[in-house]
């Protein structure tokens, strides 16, 4: 017999960041990311904004518990937006549209390209002289 969860899970992703989000309904909204509040983890209030996206656009309120690695702290905010709404989703699925709408639940597939052999750089070729 399996025990339920208090909590659901979900993981988000962005170039190479990854979030393994965990939520629970709250009476108000609180956020830990790798053990520190989410003020302190994120210096940017853009970033802070980005990692509360899906919870102010739907007015919800969750504690939030955040385990997130790789990539940049931008990269990781964004991470840390598509884990939460996947969770929100699979907990409320009826929010589901709002947070399609939003884009929230798209993986964003842009990341680094690859540098090709003969080149410097992914496509910046050597420098090429005349004489």
């Amino acid at each position: 017999m399996a025990k339920a969860h208090a909590y659901t899970e979900a993981t988000g992703r962005r170039k190479t960041a990854t979030a393994r989000v965990r939520i629970a309904e709250a009476k108000n909204a609180s956020m830990v990311v790798n053990g520190k509040p989410a003020e302190q983890y994120f210096p940017l209030p853009l970033m802070l904004k980005t990692a509360y996206a899906p919870m102010q656009t739907l007015s919800a309120t969750y504690t939030v518990s955040v385990k997130v690695q790789g990539g940049g702290l931008k990269a990781q905010a964004e991470a840390v937006r598509h884990g939460l709404s996947r969770a929100i989703a699979e907990l409320v699925p009826e929010q589901r549209k709002d947070l399609k709408v939003h884009g929230f639940l798209k993986r964003d597939p842009r990341a680094k390209e690859r540098k090709k052999f003969g080149l410097k750089a992914a496509r910046r070729a050597p420098q090429w002289s005349k004489r």
